[in-house]
This record gives C-alpha cells, sequence and structure tokens, in this order.
C-alpha cells in the first residue's frame, strides 16, 4: 500500500491561505443568504472593505467604482436582521467611519475619501433617500445677521473635509457636508438668525434742550450685561427738531425714555430766563446782536398774534461788570440764541506780525563858485553884482558888517569862503567871495517794529518822536515907545514808525493782512536847509501771505543826479578867467529801501508763551551783557534789569507744549 504524501510547509501555507480566502469570500454571501426572507444579518470582522462593497452591490443591485486610494479593514457586527435600507445606510456609516464618502452619479456609485467629496457633484438639500451620511450642499439666506459674521461661529462644526464659505453680497451662506451635520447646521443658523429687538426712537422734547439731554445721558455710567459685554445703546440729539434719537435693546430704550421724560419738565423756579457768563465775546456787543437776531427771526413768523407775542417775551441784555448775558425768550427761541453764543464765544486765535524795514541813503554834495560886488563911492546900494544863490547876501553883508565894525562870522556858510576886497566910505567899494564845499551823508536804518493782535481785529503800533517844526515868526518893532516882542510859531509832527494792521486768518493756513505803515525820519541831508528835513515812507496795500513766510511789501531803488552851472554872460564863457564869474553845483543821492512783513499765527497758549519768553529773553540777555559794566561816579550801584521767568512759567509753558503735542 502506498503511502500518503507527505505535505511540506510551504504546501500547508498555500493551503491555509486558500481556506482564508475561500471563507473570507463567501462569510459575506453566506450571512446574506441565511436571511434572505427575514432580512440581512451581518457578521464581518477584519473583511476587506473591497470585499464588503461586492457584498452590497449584491444585496442592493448598486454599481460602485472604487477609488484606487479606498482600501481598509471592516468591522461590523448586527444582532437583529436588516432591511436592505438599512443595510445600505449601515455600508455609508462604515464608509464615513473609514474616511470616504458615497458619491452616487447616474447608476453608478462612486466610493472617494472624503477629502475629494465636495469637488464631485450632490444633492442638494438636506431632504433626501440617501441616507444621512450622504455628502449634500445647502444655499442658506441669512436676514438678520451678517452672513460674515457666521462663518467663524460655524467653522469649528464643520469637518475638514467640509466646506464653508459666507457671500456677503447677497448675505448667503454656502455649505458642503453630510446631509445629518448639514441639517444641524441650518437648525444652529437658524436659531441665530432671529428678528432683533434694537430699533431706533425718536422722543420730542418740550421744555428741554436736547444737545444738553444727550450730555447727560452719555455722562451716565455704562452698565454691562450678565456676561461682561457692554450694553450697546446710542444717543444722538437732533438740534433742529429739538428730538432725542435712542437706538438699542427695547429694555435699554425704555429705561432712557422714562429718564428723559422726567428731565424734560419746566423748571419750577422759570426756564424762560437764563444768564450766560462769556469766556471771549464781548457781553455788550454780543446782546446787541442777538436782539437784532431775535427780532428778524419774530419778523417771520408766519402768525401775526404769535409773533407779536413772541417778539413781547424777548429780551436780551448785557451786564458789562460780569460780562455776561441775561436773555429772556421763550424755549425754542433760547435754544436758538445759546446755540449762536456758543458758536461765537470761542477763543479767537492771534496773530504775529514783524515788518522788516531797511533804508540805505547816501547823499554827496559838491559846490564852487565866486561872486562879486561893486558899490559906489558912498552908496550903500551895489551897482554890480553876480548874483549866484548863496552869494548875493553873502556879498552885501560882508561889504555892511565890515564897513561897520560888526563881526562878519554870521555870513560865513558851509565849506570854504574866501573873500578879497576894498571896503571904502569916500570911494568904490569892491569885493570878491570864493566858496568851495564837499559834502557827504550816510544813512542806515534797520527797523523790525513787531505786534500782536486778535484775527479780525485792527492793531495800531507808533514808535517815534514829535519833532518841533517852525511854521512862521513874527517881530515888532516899534517907536521909541514901543516895546519889542518877537515870537515863533512851532508846530510839533511826529516821527517815527506807524503800523496799523487787520489780519484774517483764513481755513488753509494763509492770513489775509490789511497793511498801513508809515516810515518817516528827519534827513542828515549834505546841504544846508532853513528848518529840518522828513522823509516819509508810506504803504497802503492788502496781501495774502503764508504761516510764518517772509513777503517783501514793497521798496525803492532810487539813484539821483543834480547838476548845475550858472555863469555871468560873455564873462563867464571866457577860457580860464571865465571861471570868476562861474558857479558850479553837484549833488548825488542814492536810496535803497526795501519793506517786509512776516506774520506767524498763535493759535494756542503754547505758542503764545514760546514767542513771548523768546522776546523777553532776548531783551534780558542784552541787560545782562551790561551787568560788569560799573556806573559811573555811583559805585555799587547796579543797572536795571529784567527779572527772570518764574518756574511756574516754564513749569506751564512745558505742560502746554506737552498738552499741544498730544
Amino acid at each position: 500500500m502506498a503511502s500518503k504524501p507527505q505535505m511540506t510547509k510551504k504546501n500547508k501555507f498555500k493551503t491555509n491561505t486558500f481556506w482564508l480566502l475561500i471563507a473570507a469570500f463567501t462569510l459575506p454571501f453566506f450571512a446574506i443568504a441565511s436571511a434572505q426572507d427575514s432580512g440581512i444579518t451581518l457578521n464581518w470582522k477584519d473583511a476587506d472593505i473591497r470585499i464588503v462593497v461586492e457584498a452590497v452591490s449584491e444585496a442592493t443591485g448598486k454599481n460602485f467604482i472604487l477609488d484606487p486610494r479606498v482600501s481598509g479593514k471592516v468591522n461590523l457586527l448586527s444582532a437583529e436582521p436588516m432591511s436592505k435600507d438599512a443595510f445600505y445606510s449601515a455600508f455609508l456609516s462604515i464608509l464615513q467611519v473609514h474616511g470616504y464618502i458615497a458619491v452616487e452619479s447616474g447608476t453608478l456609485v462612486k466610493i472617494l475619501p472624503n477629502a475629494t467629496a465636495r469637488q464631485f457633484p450632490n444633492q442638494f438639500g438636506t431632504e433626501s433617500t440617501n441616507g444621512p451620511d450622504s455628502m449634500a450642499t445647502q444655499v442658506i439666506q441669512v436676514r438678520n445677521v451678517g452672513a460674515t459674521q457666521l462663518v467663524p461661529i460655524l467653522r469649528p462644526l464643520i469637518p475638514q473635509y467640509g466646506h464653508l464659505v459666507a457671500h456677503s453680497g447677497s448675505n448667503t451662506l454656502i455649505i458642503s457636508d453630510r446631509a445629518a451635520n448639514l441639517s444641524r447646521i441650518v437648525s444652529i443658523i437658524r436659531r441665530i438668525d432671529m428678528a432683533s429687538d434694537d430699533e431706533i426712537e425718536v422722543v420730542q422734547l418740550r421744555n428741554a434742550s436736547a444737545t444738553e439731554i444727550v450730555r447727560i445721558m452719555m455722562s451716565l455710567p455704562q452698565t454691562s450685561s450678565p456676561d461682561g459685554a457692554s450694553i450697546g445703546i446710542n444717543l444722538v440729539a437732533d438740534a433742529r427738531t429739538n428730538s432725542v434719537l435712542i437706538g438699542g435693546d427695547k429694555s435699554d430704550r425704555l429705561r432712557l425714555r422714562t429718564l428723559i421724560a422726567h428731565l424734560d419738565t419746566p423748571l419750577e423756579d422759570g426756564g424762560d430766563t437764563q444768564v450766560r457768563y462769556l469766556r471771549y465775546a464781548d457781553a455788550e456787543e454780543l446782546s446787541t446782536k442777538l436782539q437784532a437776531h431775535a427780532t428778524s427771526q419774530v419778523s417771520t413768523s408766519p402768525a401775526q398774534g404769535t409773533s407779536q407775542t413772541i417778539a413781547n417775551n424777548v429780551s436780551i441784555w448785557a451786564d458789562t461788570q460780569t460780562n455776561a448775558i441775561v436773555v429772556n425768550a421763550p424755549p425754542k427761541m433760547m435754544r436758538s440764541l445759546m446755540q449762536i453764543v456758543d458758536k461765537l464765544d470761542i477763543r479767537r486765535a492771534q496773530v504775529l506780525v514783524e515788518a522788516i524795514i531797511v533804508e540805505v541813503i547816501a547823499d554827496q554834495k559838491n559846490e564852487l563858485g565866486v561872486s562879486w560886488g561893486v558899490e559906489a563911492s558912498g552908496s550903500n546900494s551895489p551897482i554890480a553884482i553876480t548874483n549866484f544863490p548863496d552869494f548875493l547876501n553873502g556879498v552885501v553883508q560882508l561889504g555892511t558888517t565890515v564897513g561897520s565894525g560888526s563881526d562878519p562870522s554870521g555870513v560865513v556858510g558851509e565849506g570854504i569862503t574866501l573873500g578879497v576886497g576894498r571896503i571904502s566910505d569916500s570911494s568904490v567899494s569892491f569885493a570878491a567871495i570864493l566858496r568851495a564845499l564837499e559834502g557827504e551823508a550816510d544813512t542806515n536804518i534797520i527797523s523790525t517794529p513787531s505786534i500782536v493782535t486778535t484775527d479780525n481785529e485792527e492793531a495800531t503800533l507808533n514808535v517815534g518822536q514829535e519833532v518841533p517844526f517852525v511854521t512862521g515868526s513874527f517881530t515888532n518893532t516899534g517907536g521909541a515907545g514901543g516895546s519889542v516882542n518877537p515870537f515863533q510859531t512851532i508846530n510839533r509832527q511826529q516821527i517815527g514808525v506807524k503800523l496799523s494792521i487787520t489780519p484774517q486768518i483764513n481755513e488753509s493756513n494763509s492770513l489775509v493782512l490789511d497793511i498801513n505803515q508809515e516810515i518817516s525820519s528827519i534827513a542828515q541831508s549834505a546841504g544846508g536847509a532853513v528848518d529840518l528835513i522828513t522823509n516819509q515812507r508810506i504803504i497802503e496795500t492788502t496781501v495774502i501771505v503764508d504761516d510764518g513766510e517772509i513777503l517783501v511789501l514793497g521798496g525803492l531803488l532810487e539813484d539821483v543826479l543834480r547838476e548845475s552851472n550858472q555863469r555871468v554872460p560873455i564873462l563867464g564863457s571866457i577860457p580860464f578867467l571865465g571861471n570868476l564869474f562861474r558857479s558850479k553845483k553837484t549833488e548825488k543821492v542814492k536810496t535803497n529801501l526795501m519793506i517786509f512783513i512776516r506774520a506767524e499765527i498763535l493759535r494756542d497758549s503754547s505758542q503764545i508763551a514760546i514767542e513771548t519768553n523768546a522776546k523777553y529773553n532776548f531783551i534780558r540777555d542784552i541787560q545782562k551783557g551790561n551787568q560788569n559794566n560799573d556806573i559811573s561816579l555811583m559805585p555799587g550801584q547796579n543797572r536795571p534789569m529784567l527779572p527772570p521767568l518764574s518756574s511756574e512759567q516754564i513749569q506751564r509753558q512745558e505742560d502746554n507744549l506737552d498738552n499741544g503735542s498730544e
């Protein structure tokens, strides 16, 4: 008897693998076949997911397409038989657990990973027969809240493979997820998207001012909700209708409306009269303007009887001692007047104006000439003279004074004067005077007057002196019994710098300056004069200059040359000898004058302090530099000097600078 063939280890392994595969393939079919009448009973343990798909296809009649990435082991135990629909739903749950999803496409069902499921067509809406684990997409219209605000709230509830996006234009949400989770998200959105009871109420006031009521309400301490968030209440005053607009939660609006009703009551001591203390405006001037405004408003009222009643109840007068106005008017007119006062009683900006005046004058003068005079014997009247300017009187007086023995120094003019001749009582007298003059005068003036004024207010600066000018004289030379009482009439005239300016500040930090400037001075002329000579420069103009910039207002560049040549006919034309009968005069004056202006806006106290302290310290430094020089004939005495700025003033300036920088 032949012995049985011995099985090797390799053959045993092949045999065991074969029976395991047979069991894996046949077990699902046995489970399905054993329950065709009463249902499907599942008992899978470590079954390959592809084998499970084949079993589901056999049981439900569906055709499946598996993605190459689909793999895994399935474990499923059912204690009771299931119908085909329940069996297919269980299959979808298995796919969800393993990270896959079934996407139906006509008669085919695609088994795909979750990550790519939203890229394939799926059912629209949560109402579907494919089961809660099928992929679905839904567009949700949000009506009461912003769709973009819901995205960060719902994002944690959507799995990674799902999709959530908001379209702000239509205020909608687009969600793609499994049907069960999508239904839950829709329910949450509907609960959040509830109509709010936040509305806007308009409360009309009868006695109080809407602006004042809002100010009081906003100053109240803000309460918080139980969760710690602040309660959103909005209050706005409409001055035109004297109403308060309230926005917020209904309960909060009710609370504020109650408070406003308590405040909107007439005052017991009469609310038609108010005393308003002014800070910057002039009470007397403002009261006149307010009275005119109230009268014009009353005159335009349609009802004549009402207009007359209101006109009788409106009175405005000023108390100059306290700079206050007392207004008696009905509530509506009172509110209108107080609003005008609020706009007018403000601190106006100031303007620092500095003028720079530069004047350079060079005056040169040369004279050369000879004058002759001949007097007949024993006669006091000359019979022949050369009548050149400034020579005739000299010749005649020289002969008269020398003949009488008087001092001739009064007839000697400027420059050098030489005289030659003969003075005789019995014969002909003659005299010749030679005069030569060369003069130079230089004037260099730089003036920088400055002035500070308020916006749209005229300011005048006058720096100079009064100079006397002789306008006439009188001498009484009566007979022996008469008295001599000579006198002169004198007129005093102001000489110096006069600056009158009115600034107007524009919104673009530019200024319109209405300037009237006059510069006058006493001229140091190269030639003599009967009385004083004054130079006068006047500018009247309106200019526009930026804040802190320098602008040239005008000037004069003048170069004058005057030449005069006088001679005796025939004799003055003789070569060489004719110089004795000539007089020459040359005068050259060169004038350079320029006037500049610089304006700076001082809007707050810090800028004012900076400019003031700069000027103050400049003068004090000049005085401090002279302290080392002793006072002549007064040892131990100190020169006058400004005191230093106090520490309080310096600290106040630093505080103003800090507040300005903030």
